[in-house]
C-alpha cells in the first residue's frame, strides 16, 4: 500500500529563514498535525483545525510532482516543515524519492518523536520547545531522539522569548555541548500587518546578541534572527 503524506502547503524557491541552512534556496513542503500546542506558534493551522479543509493527502510521487510544477528546476533541497513531520511514518518514501533525484533535504522538528527516515536528512534540526511555548519537553525522549540520529547532519536550535527560556537554551547546549547551537530570536508579533515589523524583531535581535556577549558559558553558539520574517514580515507561502 502506498503511503500518503497529509500537506498542506508547497511552496518556493524561497530561503530557509531559520537554523544551520538561514539563507538556503529551498522549496516546502508543509505537512499537517503537530504533537504540541506552542503558544506562539506561527503555523498553527497545521493543527488547530483552521486549515483543514486545505490537507491533501499525497503520495511521494505527487510530492515531487507538484514540486516540480510550482519549483521548475529552480532548486535542489527541499524542507519537509509542519507542524511535526516527525509524526509521518510515511515520509519514509518522500525521503528516499529525493535521494533517487539527488534532492537535498531539511527537516526542522522538536525532537518528541524518531523517524527512521530522519537518519536520511541531510540538514536536521531538533528544536527542544522553551518555557515561554507552555510546553514542556521529555528530556528521555530527547535524549533518546537524538542518539537515534546521524550527528554529522544534527543541530540543535532554540528560540528565545524571554531570560526563562535563555536558561532553557543554556541547559539544553551543555546536555548537548559537541552539538552545533543556534539561538534564534522569537517573533510575538504574529498579526498579519504589524507596523514596523522588522525594526521591531531587529530591535530584539540585537538585545539577544547582547545577552550572548555577555555570557561566559554559551560561547559556543550561533546567534540568529528569523530571516525570512525581517524581509516578508508574516507573509505566507514565502
Amino acid at each position: 500500500m502506498v503511503a500518503k503524506i497529509p500537506v498542506l502547503e508547497i511552496f518556493g524557491p524561497t530561503i530557509q529563514g531559520e537554523g544551520h541552512v538561514i539563507g538556503r534556496k529551498t522549496m516546502f513542503v508543509r505537512t499537517a498535525g503537530c504533537d504540541y500546542r506552542c503558544s506562539w506558534c506561527d503555523s498553527a493551522f497545521t493543527w488547530d483545525g483552521s486549515a483543514k479543509e486545505d490537507i491533501q493527502l499525497m503520495t511521494a510521487e505527487e510530492i515531487y510532482d507538484q514540486l516540480r510544477e510550482v519549483g521548475g528546476d529552480h532548486f535542489d533541497h527541499v524542507t519537509i516543515s509542519g507542524g511535526n513531520p516527525a509524526l509521518i511514518k510515511g515520509i519514509q518514501d518522500l525521503v528516499d524519492l529525493f535521494e533517487k533525484k539527488n534532492i537535498y533535504t531539511a527537516l526542522e522538528t522538536q525532537g518528541s518523536k524518531f523517524q527512521p527516515w530522519m537518519t536520511q536528512i541531510d540538514d536536521l534540526t531538533i528544536s527542544p520547545k522553551p518555557p515561554s511555548s507552555t510546553m514542556t519537553p521529555n528530556l528521555d525522549i530527547l535524549d533518546s531522539v537524538i542518539e537515534q540520529c546521524v550527528h554529522e547532519s544534527l543541530n540543535l536550535k532554540v528560540v528565545i522569548f524571554d531570560d526563562k527560556d535563555y536558561d532553557f537554551a543554556k541547559m539544553i547546549h551543555h546536555r548537548y555541548p559537541t552539538i552545533p547551537f543556534y539561538l534564534q530570536v522569537g517573533n510575538p508579533y504574529l498579526d498579519d500587518d504589524v507596523t514596523n515589523h522588522t525594526e521591531k524583531l531587529l530591535e530584539r535581535y540585537e538585545a539577544l546578541v547582547e545577552t550572548v556577549m555577555q555570557s561566559n558559558d554559551m560561547n559556543h553558539v550561533y546567534v540568529l534572527p528569523q530571516l525570512h520574517t525581517l524581509l516578508w514580515s508574516n507573509k505566507k507561502g514565502v
